[in-house]
Parts: structure tokens; sequence; C-alpha cells
């Protein structure tokens, strides 16, 4: 695991020190950004096959912050708009990501349960965005180096391309702190 360790933490830190908005009126900006999304969703399809065959990928990501997009191109249902577990791959694997990249690979993400509300059909690709708070990462990493669990929420808005409104989602978390032992053990 510690190469798979490092490997995170090393991303983490370069996509984290990349500029989101790079272009290509500044080459090694964009090369240094996409890069970093690159790997990051390699590092995703390597511990979930599903998520690449079912065309998940991370749009952006910085400190306490994730965007992702699930495309409709093999993920439609019977009546050719956005089946009902793509919304809920697209909802759920960002609360790893943050946890990882955020936390780091010393914490590991469970779902616990989510729940999503349709409100209309998506016909196109639909995007989600999460965000933790710097004082919501210290209060998880306080809880998890306390008691060796944590627990934490996230909700989302999920988008369909024209961005309009198609669902909603809550995920309930837990994070387990690797190699945790209490106190007097």
């Amino acid at each position: 695991m510690a190469l798979i360790d490092t490997i995170i933490g090393a991303t983490g830190q370069w996509v984290a020190h990349s500029d989101s908005n790079a272009t290509l009126a500044n080459p090694m900006a964009w090369l240094r950004k996409t890069g970093g999304y690159a790997a990051v969703n390699r590092i995703i399809g390597l511990s979930i096959p599903f998520a690449t065959r079912n065309r998940f990928s991370v749009e952006e990501l910085r400190p306490g912050y994730v965007k992702a997009r699930i495309r409709l191109k093999g993920n439609k249902n019977h009546f050719g708009s956005m089946y009902a577990g793509a919304y809920f791959l697209v909802a759920e694997i960002p609360g790893g990501v943050l946890t990882l990249f955020d936390l780091g690979p010393s914490y590991t993400p469970i779902l616990k349960e989510m729940t999503l509300q349709f409100l209309q059909p998506a016909n196109s690709d639909v995007t989600v965005e999460f965000s933790l708070t710097p004082e919501m990462v210290e209060s998880i990493l306080a809880d998890a180096d306390a008691t060796g669990r944590a627990k934490f929420t996230l909700e989302g808005q999920l988008h369909d391309q024209e961005g309009n409104h198609v669902a909603n989602s809550i995920a309930h978390y837990r994070v387990r702190k690797q190699g945790f032992k209490a106190e007097g053990e």
C-alpha cells in the first residue's frame, strides 16, 4: 500500500498546485492541469474499474472541492435519458475523491447511506460539484484521529449540460483511520 499512498499523495499535490483555469494560451500550465486530472482519473479507474467503464471522470479538483462528470454515452436507459445508476455513480465517487485528496490515503472512506431525488430526465452528460470547508476537513481529521472514525455528509445538485437541475443527492460517509489503535491497546 505504501506505493499507492505515495502516488495518491504526489498526485494530490500536483493537482492542488495546478491552475484549474489554465488554457492552451499557457501550454505548460494547461499540461500540468490536464495531466493531473488524467492521473486522478487513472487512479480512480484502477481502484474502481466500473467508474472508467461507465465514463465517470473528475473534471476539476482542488483542496476542498471536486467537480465530476458522467457521460450520457453508454449510460442511457430504456427511453434514451441518463440511467439512474449513472446518477448514483457520479454522486457517490466524489466523496471518496475528496477524502483521499483532502484527508490523505491513511483515511478510508465508506459510503453508509445515499439518497437521490430525481427532478427531471437528463438527456446529456451530468455533472456534480461538492466541497468541504477547511473547518469540515479539520473536524473530520480530529474525530478520525481521536476515535479512528469520523462521519460527514455531502449534498449535491446534479446538472445536465444545459444547466438544468436534474437531481439532488445526499451521501453519508464514514471515514476510518488506517492502523488506528485506541489508547491503552
